[in-house]
Order: structure tokens, then sequence, then C-alpha cells
């Protein structure tokens, strides 16, 4: 005979050919209402629970991998925008001949930092996702096929054992009529056979309908052992697999928005700091300017160049005041404008509108001073009232300076 497959003999196969033939017959039965099925509705609703926990736990899945590549996505074009800003971003952006190019080069070598930074802060972000929140994930799901294909083979087991009960009812009821059907035949047999040979021929009968009878029996028992050990073990891990969700979600989502909030954290300050960067840069290109305009003026007489360096020279002082000029706070700095609208949180803070003009001042003690906070008066209120209670504190970044 060929070969029909590997590991797989003619009889086997015959036997699971019988199996599925079995099965599709109790089936049918079952369902025409011409036999009685197995139910177990505590069961079946651990199986819904089931059902349902697979598909939350499949579509949390495939939303974490959505956002993974989204994060993946974001990190590429930062890192296009950064390389195109350092590109652009060169040490002799303002020509060879600037008097400043030293602090050019400090600057560009900040720049590059802060782009490295922000390269290596996406990468532990993406890293942090997979290893923490979607690893979880993948192994919390796992072990959902293991799970769904015992669940099938209970199912059809059961339908095995509902098969070999019916069948072995059957027998027993029909065990009388099967024993009068034999006794007929039999005695006509015996008048036409030897008188050595009479009794034996219903003897055989009988023998045939018992061997059937222990045959069916033994099958119905074998066929109730596999479906109840299937049975047990899966109604004592459905439960605990049903529970075990919640702590899956929740450590899913709280590394989640751990690593959120410090990424966000984090480059937070970076951005920070090259908005600081680009305000040096704004700095620098103000100095050139002024210095341009001093070497021109210094061209016509050699005293009035001496006149505009002491005058330049005087000029930063003029930015800090101790209160002696009537129109601006002790301990003034220099003014902003307000770009963002900001709502006050707390007491001491102010209440910004876009265009407000806030006169910054500094702080009574440097060491409460927190990273992108100042302090300030708005500077309308300070003119119509110089009330020194009216100041109060005010994120940087929604400000610029003027």
């Amino acid at each position: 005979m060929a070969e029909i497959g590997k590991g797989v003999t003619a009889g086997k196969l015959a036997i699971n050919v019988q199996k599925r033939l079995t099965r599709a017959q109790e089936k049918v039965l079952q369902k025409l209402g011409k036999a009685d099925e197995t139910r177990d509705v505590a069961f079946e609703e651990m199986v819904s629970k089931f059902t349902k926990q697979m598909g939350e736990g499949t579509k949390l899945q495939k939303d974490l991998k959505a956002y993974q590549a989204a994060v993946k996505t974001m990190h590429e074009a930062s890192r296009r925008l950064q390389d195109c800003l350092a590109d652009m971003y060169e040490p002799d952006w303002f020509g060879k001949e600037e008097m400043d190019t030293l602090a050019e080069e400090m600057i560009e070598k900040e720049m590059d930092n802060n782009l490295e930074d922000t390269d290596t802060l996406w990468l532990d972000y993406h890293q942090n996702i997979t290893d923490k929140s979607l690893l979880s994930v993948d192994t919390y799901l796992a072990q959902f096929p293991d799970i769904k294909a015992r669940i099938a083979k209970r199912d059809r087991k059961m339908v095995d054992f509902d098969s070999a009960r019916h069948h072995f009812a059957s027998l027993q009821k029909g065990k009388k009529k099967d024993e009068a059907k034999i006794a007929k035949p039999a005695a006509l047999l015996e008048m036409a056979a030897p008188s050595w040979a009479q009794g034996l021929i219903s003897a055989h009968q009988v023998a045939q309908t018992n061997l059937s009878y222990n045959q069916a029996e033994e099958e119905l028992g074998r066929a109730q052992r596999i479906f109840e050990e299937l049975n047990v073990e899966l109604q004592d891990e459905l439960p605990v697999l049903w529970d075990s969700r919640v702590g899956v979600y929740v450590n899913a989502f709280q590394s989640l928005a751990g690593h959120q909030e410090k990424f966000h954290r984090e480059m937070g300050k970076l951005t920070q700091n090259l908005n600081d960067i680009m305000t040096k840069l704004e700095e620098q290109k103000e100095l050139k300017k002024d210095g341009t305009s001093e070497a021109k003026m210094g061209d016509g007489a050699k005293s009035e160049e001496v006149n505009h360096s002491d005058s330049a020279s005087s000029a930063p002082k003029s930015a800090v005041t101790n209160g002696s000029d009537g129109e601006l706070p002790p301990g003034f700095i220099y003014k902003v404008k307000a770009v963002h609208e900001y709502a006050a949180t707390d007491g001491d803070e102010l209440e910004l509108k876009i265009g407000d003009t806030v006169l910054v001042v500094a702080f009574d003690n440097p060491d409460e001073q927190d990273d992108g906070w100042l302090m300030g008066f708005l500077e309308s209120s300070w003119l119509q009232n110089k009330d020194l209670s009216t100041k109060g504190v005010f994120p940087e970044n929604f400000t610029q300076k003027i």
C-alpha cells in the first residue's frame, strides 16, 4: 500500500475518519432534537469570558504595536529635522571674519550635544515601550492559543462522550429485543443441525451480543474519563487566567505612563535647551550688527570710538536697577512679552494674556527659583499701582524677551 503520510498509518487514518463521521452524526442528531446534549452553563460562561479576554488582549497588543510604530516614525521624523538643523548650523554661518568665532563654536558644540541627547531619548523611549509594556502583553497572550486548542479538544471529547453514552444506552434498551430476535433463527438452525451442534449456534449469538455490549461500556468509560480530565483542568485554569488580566493591564499602562512622563519631562528640558541656543544665536546676530555699526562710526574719529565704547560698556549696567528709577521695580532685569496665554494655577503666579509686557525682576531668594520660571510684574499693573505685592512667577517659555 502506498505511504499515506509521515507517522500516519492506514488504520489510524481510518479511525480518525470514523471519529469525525461519528461526531458529525451526533451533532446532527442533537440539532434535530433526537439526542440529548451534555451542557455545562458555568463552563460556557467561562469560555465566553475567555473569548472576550482574548479579544481585548489581542486589541491591546495591536494598539501597542501601532503606538510603538508611531513612536518610531516620530523618532525618524525628529531625527531628519535635527539633521536638517545640524546641516544648516555651521561655524562660519556669519562669515569667517566673525570676531566672536570662539563663542560661535561653543554654541555649535552645545547644539551637537543637544541633538545627540534628543536622539538617545527617543531610542530609550522606544526600547522601554518594547521591553516593559509590549513584551508583557506578548507573554500574556502567548498562553491563549494552547488553552483555545484545549477548549476545542474538550468540545470534541464531549461529543465523543455523548455519542458513546447514547450508543451504550441504545444497546441496553435493545438487549432483550436482540436476544429474542437471535432465539428464533437459532431454533430453526438447531432443528437442521446435527445433534452434537444443537445449542452451540444460540450460544454464539448471545456471546456476540454480550461482546458488543461490553465494548460499548468500555468505550463509554474511556470517553467519559478523557472528557472529565480536560474539563476539570480547564475549570481550574480559566478563572485564574480571567483574574490575571487586571494585573497585566495595570502593568502595561502604568509602565507606559511612567515612560511617557519621563520622556516628555526630559524632552521638555532638551526643547528648552534648543530654545536657549536659538536665543544665543539671535543675540550673537544682534551683537554682530552692533559691532559693525561701531566699526563704521569709529572710522570718523578715535575719540568718538572711545566714547562709543564707553557708552556700549555702560549699557548692560542700566539693564539692572535697584529701583532708583521710579518707573521700574526694584531688582528689574529686563522685559518680556507674553506669546501664549497662561492661566494661573496658584496664588503666587501671574495671569498672562498674549501681548502682555512683564517686568522681570530677580528672586528675593535665588534658591526658590525653579528651572524655566521667572519672577516679575505686569507692566500695566506696575505703572498704575507700583504695588510690590502684585509680583508673581510665570513660565519663561510662554514669553519672549524684548
